[in-house]
């Protein structure tokens, strides 16, 4: 009997699950591909925490699949924590379809781990939960969302004690405690009454939103500028956890013409208006963009289910201009450095951070400002862990942080990225600008114009299931073994393979090693300050290409990227014909 098949049986055959977990076993009953999918694997940690559809099975968000991460986590609690009366963990959730379920189904594990559960009774945003674990002295913190995805995920995300997501040695060790626990008998658990009763369950207080917001309100550097303009925004909150807090902030910092998309106000873990509450998509701010040009507001915005992401669009000479996550985390960051050296105010000492796929108009701009700009992998928690690292070593100071995935961070309040903060600041950007009669694009193209045209672009394929996982590692186990030389007739100059931990250069056949934690990633330095990435996607059953490159004009770069597109999916379609 297949192990999958084997698994499936295990779960039938249990009399202890519930009657909706009892009638979908049943119904799968025959259906071998689904069984298969749904069985093949346990649903495992990836760059961002457990995700993954909601449904029956050890490769599915479930109760069951929720308490076993839980007792995993608490296991590991217990073995880092041995000798402290009471260890905490702060809960929160977003709007999707199960997520105060499972939200408090991990409150009632550790609960029944003797671990106490400070648990949202609504609602929150992920920045939020982060904050909050240091704010209540936790050791660590779940927040069941999926971000992004399509509305059939729901994930779980865990963070530890410094408030950013957890990473080695803690993450190996929750995992391997995780993988210990094959038998759900041995999952504790207490029910809500006991849990109470013996201090081991508190809904966290709404003082801690009115301490959230207003240290987000402390990031500004202009608090004046919203009573010296007249701004209109479009908001949306895409059926998530963002509306509250974002219209709350903008509020409190003094915007008045604020227009939230009404259709969208909700929150609907359906998203019915979407095909996926992504803001990345266009297709997410068709409401949007309507009632902008309804109202002729002059900035966008848009942030995803659990309000970590940012979009957005700006009016520029009468037309919305869409803002890739890489160019208004620049833009951002340009304004934060320039108004701090105006005011005398930027730290000589500090730091900015991207991910390894993120634009290089950073590095430009860090340059610019005497600023230097650190590397890290992909996944915010990265950043996270270089705030706690300089804090540590008391070198030097965070100031900014970003991803191209439409995420970014200002301040060490929270340690993974915060869409309620970059609407408040992107929105004084913009009112700043408007008031010296420019737009926000017209600072991008100032910045493309000083630094160079920096231009990037992501291609997803996506592979679900069995078969998508063996292709996807099939192409990158490919691609090491056939290692490009050239891509479009450009040179490749340097290969990281983050995996094997060496960069290799091809130019005089040097290999050192990387610093950096061990991934499934490759990654090409071509001629002309052009770059590659290959991933595999930590959240999605998606391979990622990534591309970057400086030219003389935007019209330039974007040719480029158009080739080098072709160029690499050309070389993959080929090595799969021929393996």
């Amino acid at each position: 009997m297949s192990v999958y098949k084997k698994r499936y049986e295990e779960w039938l055959n249990r009399n202890d699950f519930d009657e909706w977990t009892k009638e979908e076993l049943q119904f799968l009953k025959g259906n071998e591909e689904e069984i298969a999918d749904r069985f093949h694997q346990d649903l495992a940690f990836g760059t961002a925490g457990m995700r993954g559809k909601i449904g029956v099975g050890t490769n599915r968000m479930n109760r069951y699949v929720v308490q076993r991460a839980t007792q995993g986590l608490a296991n590991a609690l217990h073995f880092f924590y041995p000798n402290k009366d009471r260890i905490c963990v702060a809960i929160a959730y977003d709007s999707r379809r199960m997520s105060q379920e499972f939200a408090e189904e991990a409150a009632l594990t550790l609960a029944g781990n003797q671990i106490k559960a400070y648990l949202y009774p609504s609602l929150r945003p992920t920045p939020q939960l982060s904050f909050t674990v240091r704010e209540l002295s936790c050791q660590a913190g779940i927040n069941i969302t999926a971000s992004h995805n399509p509305p059939e995920y729901n994930g779980y995300k865990v963070y530890w004690s410094d408030g950013a997501q957890f990473s080695f040695p803690y993450d190996k060790k929750v995992k391997e405690e995780v993988d210990k626990i094959t038998d759900f008998s041995s999952i504790h658990i207490l029910s809500k009454k006991e849990a109470i009763q013996q201090g081991l369950f508190e809904e966290i207080s709404a003082d801690l939103d009115e301490r959230y917001e207003q240290i987000v309100l402390e990031q500004r550097i202009h608090p004046e500028i919203s009573n010296q303009t007249n701004i209109k925004i479009v908001y949306t909150p895409l059926h998530g956890t963002g509306n509250i807090p974002v219209c709350r902030v903008l509020k409190k910092a003094g915007y008045t013409n604020l227009y939230v998309v009404p259709e969208q106000e909700m929150p609907d873990g359906n998203f019915p208006t979407v095909s996926s509450p992504n803001p990345e998509s266009a297709e997410a701010f068709s409401f949007a963009l309507n009632l902008a040009k309804e109202k002729d507001a002059d900035i966008v915005l848009a942030t995803d289910p659990d309000a970590d992401r940012l979009g957005i669009y700006v009016k520029h000479q009468g037309e919305y201009r869409a803002f890739t996550g890489n160019q208004s985390g620049a833009v951002l960051a340009e304004y934060l450095l320039s108004q701090k050296k105006a005011m005398n105010i930027l730290d000589s000492k500090g730091m900015l951070f991207r991910s390894i796929v993120t634009t290089k108009l950073l590095d430009a701009v860090g340059r610019a400002y005497e600023i230097p700009v650190k590397e890290v992998l992909t996944g915010f928690k990265y950043i996270g862990q270089q705030i706690l690292a300089l804090e540590e070593q008391q070198k030097y100071t965070y100031l900014f942080g970003m991803e191209e995935s439409y995420g970014c961070l200002v301040g060490t309040y929270a340690r993974d990225k915060d869409a309620v903060s970059a609407a408040l600041l992107l929105t004084e950007a913009a009112a700043y600008y408007l008031l010296q009669g420019k737009t926000l694009w017209d600072v991008l193209e100032d910045m493309y114009q000083r630094y160079g045209y920096y231009v990037e672009s992501v291609y997803s394929i996506e592979l679900e299931g069995i078969s998508g996982l063996q292709r996807i590692q099939a192409i990158l186990d490919y691609l090491r073994k056939n290692p490009l030389n050239t891509l479009d007739n450009y040179c490749v100059e340097k290969i990281r393979d983050y995996q094997q931990g060496w960069c290799l250069n091809l130019q005089n056949h040097e290999k050192k090693s990387l610093d950096l934690e061990k991934t499934n990633v490759l990654y090409y330095e071509l001629e002309e300050d052009t770059w590659l990435c290959v991933r595999p996607s930590g959240t999605e059953p998606k391979i990622k290409f990534y591309f970057g490159t400086k030219q003389n004009s935007l019209s330039s770069a974007e040719q480029k990227i158009k080739t080098l597109e072709k160029a690499i999916l050309h070389y993959v379609q080929e090595g799969e014909k021929n393996k």
